[in-house]
């Protein structure tokens, strides 16, 4: 049993304590200015990642045999959705092993911003960024990955082939 003399202070004192770590309410009428958001780490500029796609030639892309533009994906995203289609591009930006599968950004000139950079994951073939691949998978539409991944349109489980390796 503890000493009454000690047990009050101490109990006491967690109580405080814990009345320390409760959620503390700011006061309606005090200004606080916003956090600032925490800083971005910068990737290396030879990282993969940060590389620019405005580097990639897409002048000369002939649009696939029976297949559709990045555009035309876009377009009729609704209709294609669940449905296999093929594309040829340019490997824009590749990332690969990042959960479990290869990420691959093709664009062939068609489009405008929003429309015309094509997300492909396939367990595949990865092309180097600037190679001409012919695409064939299947549409996803609406995929959220969380962490800011998110897809209106995307092809999933796609083959990948290179046509013509980038020469750079």
């Amino acid at each position: 049993m503890l000493n009454p003399k000690i047990g009050t202070p101490l109990a006491l004192a967690v109580l405080v304590a814990l009345a320390g770590c409760a959620k503390k309410e700011p006061a309606a009428d005090a200004a606080k200015a916003p956090e600032a958001p925490a800083p971005v780490a910068q990737l290396p500029a030879d990282h993969p990642v940060a590389k620019p796609s405005a580097d990639v030639d897409l002048t000369g892309i002939a649009k696939a045999d029976g297949g559709k533009t990045v555009a035309e994906v876009f377009a009729e995203k609704d209709a294609l959705a669940g449905q296999p289609v093929t594309v040829r591009g340019k490997a824009v930006k590749v990332n690969a092993g990042i959960m479990g599968t290869n990420w691959v950004h093709v664009r062939d000139g068609s489009g405008a911003d929003g429309t015309n950079d094509l997300t492909v994951t396939t367990a595949g073939t990865v092309p180097n960024v600037g190679d001409t691949v012919l695409v064939t998978g299947t549409v996803a539409l609406n995929k959220d990955f969380g962490m800011g991944y998110s897809y209106d349109v995307i092809v999933e489980d796609a083959t990948v082939a290179i046509e013509v390796a980038n020469e750079m």
